[in-house]
């Protein structure tokens, strides 16, 4: 049996509106140990607790104990649901029916990033409904939001299940044509939320994708793939997480590349696992989404160099129980459409028309590693 209860998590002042809103917790929790918290704010998993092979429970996501934290200008989008389009849109513009639409840019001052900078992510969603097993929040993005047309109604529904799954469906319709790709952002580690680098280089993980988008200057995608056969980035077979960020080290920061599936449309499949031995927890992502952003916290604070001689003056990730978050010391799967399709007729389209729906169905099933379901 599956449990939902309601607290406040803080206030917040809406970017949109400009009031002080209260911004409301909801903690849902079954009975095999599993427990998931979220807030209003960004419709923003704070918190995700399941237990190892011992029964020892863990909260495995990264976060804060604050809406402060959630605030502040270097959180990294932690845990929050993104849009109208995640990850990167080259030079913030697109052509949708002959029109030109420019974007806020709010990466490196010409890109966007995650919808701009106030996209989903940072606006307080209204509670829709609350479910037995679960919480629907609602966002209506209003026409001209971050440069995007259209007024785009959305839904985003988390749930968990009696067996320790944990789902999100992003739903949007619109009343003009625009582009949407939405993701969740949750930053994981299934040593514990603390476990930093070390806990990270412990996992195993195995991505069913037979290539990656390419990308150019500023990792923004160039319109081409890469093949992963015989390529350092192949992730089809079970890899060790630390060996595997080694064996990139010549070619990148550590993994952020848009991985891409053999793709059924309608279809919710499985597309990757990650397994860490020491607890033998086991993460299972499944989605009807083609892509997913494999992301191991490649630009959160190198604790490392700030030990060092080479000191850093990027200001620290200080998370839940003030522990601080490190480069490396996490990892996202973010699945998704192709990143900046917008911009690249090759890629499926993420235009939304009047009339249409977009769902978005993505599934994270914990449990105990068992090589026998490989």
């Amino acid at each position: 049996m599956v449990c939902v209860t309601e607290d406040t998590f803080g206030t917040a002042v809406d970017p949109l509106t400009k009031k002080k809103e209260v911004i409301r917790r909801f903690t849902i929790t079954n009975e095999r140990g599993m427990s998931m918290q979220l807030i209003t704010y960004g419709a923003t998993i704070t918190s995700l607790k399941v237990p190892d092979s011992q029964g020892k429970v863990d909260d495995i996501t990264l976060g804060f104990d604050n809406i402060e934290g959630y605030l502040a200008a270097n959180n990294p989008y932690i845990g929050a649901t993104v849009g109208r389009v995640c990850n990167r849109i080259g030079n913030g513009s697109f052509v949708l029916d002959g029109k030109r639409y420019e974007l806020t840019k709010n990466i490196l001052g010409k890109h966007t990033l995650h919808g701009g900078t106030h996209g989903f992510s940072k606006v307080i969603w209204e509670v829709d409904h609350v479910l037995p097993n679960g919480v629907v929040f609602k966002f209506i993005s209003p026409d001209g939001h971050e440069g995007f047309p259209g007024e785009v109604v959305t839904t985003a529904t988390y749930t968990i299940t009696d067996d320790n799954c944990m789902r999100f469906c992003f739903e949007a319709t619109t009343n003009k044509p625009t582009a949407v790709n939405m993701t969740n952002h949750a930053y994981f580690n299934l040593a514990g939320h603390n476990a930093g680098k070390r806990g990270t280089s412990e996992h195993n993980v195995k991505i069913e994708a037979g290539s990656v988008t390419d990308f150019g200057e500023d990792t923004v995608p160039n319109g081409k793939f890469i093949c992963l056969d015989n390529h350092p980035l192949d992730l089809r077979k079970l890899t060790n997480m630390g060996d595997g960020l080694k064996k990139i080290a010549g070619i990148a920061n550590g993994y952020d590349h848009n991985y891409v599936f053999k793709y059924t449309p309608g279809c919710v499949e499985k597309q990757a696992i990650v397994f860490h031995p020491p607890t033998g927890r086991c993460m299972e992502v499944s989605s009807n989404q083609p892509c997913m952003q494999f992301y191991t916290a490649n630009y959160m604070p190198d604790l490392e160099k700030k030990k060092g001689k080479q000191k850093s003056d990027q200001p620290m990730i200080v998370g839940k129980g003030n522990s601080l978050y490190e480069k490396h010391g996490s990892f996202c799967m973010e699945t998704h459409w192709f990143p900046d399709a917008v911009n690249h007729e090759n890629f499926p389209s993420v235009i939304l028309r009047p009339g249409e729906t977009y769902q978005h169905v993505c599934i994270f099933r914990f449990g105990v590693y068992d090589p026998k379901c490989e």
